[in-house]
C-alpha cells in the first residue's frame, strides 16, 4: 500500500514538472508570438492634425517627418486601416499644436522629441476629445473629432461658469447646482411633452464671451415610453441651459421632430429670467428663416411645419441666485 502511494506521488511529480516544462516551451520570454498577442490586446492612439494651420505648425519642429498635410492625412488613415486589419481597437485624438506646447512647458518636455508628443496624445486620450475609429473614411472623422472638441470644451467652459457662482445669500444653496437641476427638469419635461418621434434640440445661450451653443438628438416610440438619450450630450445640453437659466440671460431653445409620415415640426422657445417661455408658430417662422449672420430672409423648407412652442409647466425646481 506504501509503495503503491509512493509510486502515484512520483508519477505526478514527473507529469506536473514536465506540463510546466511544456507550457515554459510554449511562452518561453521573447516569444515573438507573445509579443503580437500582447499588441492585439493593446488600444492604440493616434493624434490628429486637422487642419493645414495646425499642421503648419508642427513643422517648425525638426523631428516631425512630414511636409503635405494631404500625404499626411493619407498616411493616417492607412495606420488606422492597418490597426482594424491587425483587429487591434484604435482611437483618434485632436492634436492642438498650441495645447502641446503648454504641455510640453508645464511638464519640462522637450517638445522637438516624438516621445514628447506621444505622452502628450496619451493625455489627450485620457482627458481630451477623441473618436473610436470604425472604418471611417478621415473626411468622415475629421468632422466628428472637431464637433467632439467644441463640444468637450463647451461642456467645461459651462461648468466652470457654473462653479464660479458660488452660493446663493439667501438659502446658502449652490447656484450652479440649482441651475443645473432646474435645467435638467426642463430638458425632460420638453422631451415628456414632446410625445413619439425623433427629437432634435438645441439650445442657444449668450455666455460672459461667447455664444454657447448645444444640440442633443433623441428617440421616442409610439409606446410612450421615456426618450432614448446619450448620457454625454444630455449633460452637455443641460450644462449650457443651466449657464443660462443662472445668468438670467435671453438664450432660446428649438426642437425639431421628425415622424414617419407626419411633416417635420419646429417648436420654439425663449430663455426669459430662468424660465422657457413659449413663441408663437410666427415667431418660431421669423427665427427659423432669418439668417443669424446677416439677418437676410431663408427660404422656408418645404414640408415643415413652424409651430408654438407648447407649455412646459410651471413646477420645476426654482433656481437661486
Amino acid at each position: 500500500m506504501t509503495h503503491t502511494r509512493n509510486h502515484r506521488n512520483t508519477s505526478n511529480g514527473r507529469a506536473g514538472k514536465n506540463g510546466r516544462s511544456r507550457a515554459h516551451a510554449r511562452h518561453r520570454p521573447g516569444d515573438p508570438s507573445m509579443r503580437r498577442a500582447l499588441r492585439r490586446e493593446a488600444p492604440s492612439t493616434v493624434g490628429l492634425l486637422v487642419d493645414a494651420e495646425d499642421f503648419a505648425a508642427m513643422r517648425h519642429y525638426r523631428s516631425f517627418a512630414f511636409d503635405d498635410h494631404s500625404v499626411y492625412l493619407r498616411q493616417v488613415e492607412g495606420l488606422l486601416k492597418t490597426f482594424t486589419a491587425q483587429g487591434r481597437h484604435a482611437t483618434v485624438a485632436l492634436f492642438d499644436p498650441q495645447d502641446y506646447a503648454e504641455y510640453c512647458a508645464e511638464a519640462g518636455l522637450d517638445a522637438d522629441l516624438h516621445t514628447s508628443r506621444s505622452r502628450f496624445t496619451a493625455e489627450v486620450a485620457a482627458t481630451g476629445a477623441t473618436v473610436a475609429y470604425a472604418g471611417q473614411p478621415i473626411e468622415t472623422l475629421i468632422p466628428l473629432l472637431v464637433s467632439r472638441a467644441v463640444r468637450r470644451a463647451t461642456w467645461e467652459y459651462a461648468t466652470m461658469l457654473l462653479a464660479d457662482l458660488g452660493d446663493c445669500s439667501d438659502c446658502g444653496q449652490e447656484i450652479g447646482r440649482a441651475a443645473f437641476d432646474r435645467a435638467s427638469h426642463l430638458l425632460a419635461r420638453l422631451l415628456e411633452t414632446a410625445g413619439p418621434g425623433t427629437h432634435h434640440v438645441v439650445c442657444s445661450v449668450p455666455a460672459e464671451d461667447e455664444q454657447l451653443l448645444a444640440i442633443v438628438h433623441t428617440a421616442r416610440g409610439p409606446d410612450g415610453g421615456p426618450a432614448q438619450l446619450e448620457a454625454s450630450e444630455g449633460a452637455e445640453f443641460v450644462g449650457v441651459l443651466a449657464v443660462g437659466v443662472a445668468l438670467e440671460t435671453r438664450g432660446g431653445v428649438v426642437l425639431r421632430t421628425t415622424a414617419p409620415g407626419n411633416a417635420d415640426r419646429v417648436h420654439g422657445w425663449r430663455l426669459v429670467r430662468g424660465s422657457l417661455v413659449p413663441l408663437t408658430a410666427g415667431e418660431v417662422f421669423d427665427a427659423y428663416c432669418t439668417d443669424a449672420d446677416t439677418g437676410e430672409p431663408v427660404s422656408p423648407e418645404s414640408d415643415v411645419e413652424y409651430c408654438a412652442g407648447f407649455d412646459l409647466g410651471a413646477d420645476e425646481p426654482e433656481a437661486h441666485h
